[in-house]
């Protein structure tokens, strides 16, 4: 017998079990990143996460445009930051308005919010945009802003070392600039900026009406592509969350601000 007869070529199973346990072992490694990141975030100091900015922010400033919308947006940006905890009063947050039709609003290193035109127009009261505003400075509290990112840029490094490809980090920053447009989050810390955001709303006005209008509103829309939806939980969970918690601490719901005249019929 010859030796191709005692060592007979790897059949398609022999082909499927290792590529299964190649795949168990990325996910199990993507896993114990997760859990890394979500520890590690904790840690990154301010002056990293600026740097971090100083990277990602221009993309987004090279799309906003100085205007009296981002100017009013950034006043009531202002409001909230007089009723943020003290841990992140330290902060200087400001926001970029992107005057196209996405309805969106992402939070991103170098303590930026940008907010897109779409969903500016989404809006009918002032209480509504800022209980938005008050949701994006709960990610910035809980540092999830932090934690997508971060976890993309590990996956990028590790995937570039194991295939040998390591030293184009460039496509590592692209990843991270569409893992920040995606801005996904976990429906856990989305409700939970939502409690932040709700909060911060209460403490400015002393009372959470608009709270659940924005919310309510989009989920109307259907079928229509709004980033706003297909990255965050179902409207209607948000709605009754929020709701449970207007019920549980007592809220007041007081009369409507008018939306600012500068945000009223915003163009692309």
């Amino acid at each position: 017998m010859d030796q191709g007869d005692r060592n007979p070529p790897p059949s398609w199973r022999d082909y499927a079990v290792i590529l299964g346990v190649v795949l168990g072992f990325l996910l199990l490694v993507f896993w114990l990143l997760g859990l890394l990141v979500d520890n590690l975030v904790w840690l990154i100091p301010a002056g990293v996460e600026q740097q971090l900015g100083r990277v990602i922010v221009p993309n987004f400033e090279q799309q906003a445009k100085a205007s009296p919308a981002q100017d009013t947006l950034n006043a009531m940006l202002d409001r909230l930051e007089a009723h943020l905890p003290d841990r992140q009063k330290d902060r200087s947050y400001r926001l970029l308005f992107i005057p196209d039709s996405t309805i969106n609003a992402i939070a991103i290193p170098g303590d930026v919010i940008v907010v897109y035109g779409g969903l500016v127009r989404q809006a009918q009261s002032e209480n509504e945009l800022m209980m938005v505003l008050g949701h994006e400075l709960g990610h910035f509290a809980n540092r999830d802003h932090l934690r997508g990112i971060t976890r993309a840029l590990f996956l990028q490094i590790l995937l570039s070392t194991v295939f040998g490809d390591a030293g184009d980090l460039g496509r590592a920053a692209g990843g991270i600039i569409e893992a920040l447009a995606k801005s996904s989050y976990s429906q856990a810390q989305e409700l939970q900026a939502d409690e932040f955001g709700i909060t911060l709303l209460n403490r400015t006005y002393n009372h959470v009406a608009g709270a659940v209008d924005f919310f309510e509103r989009i989920s109307k829309l259907g079928n229509s592509p709004v980033p706003f939806l297909s990255t965050h939980p179902h409207p209607k969970d948000r709605v009754a969350h929020l709701q449970a918690i207007i019920r549980q601490r007592g809220y007041r719901l007081g009369e409507k601000t008018p939306l600012p005249a500068d945000l009223q019929g915003v163009s692309s």
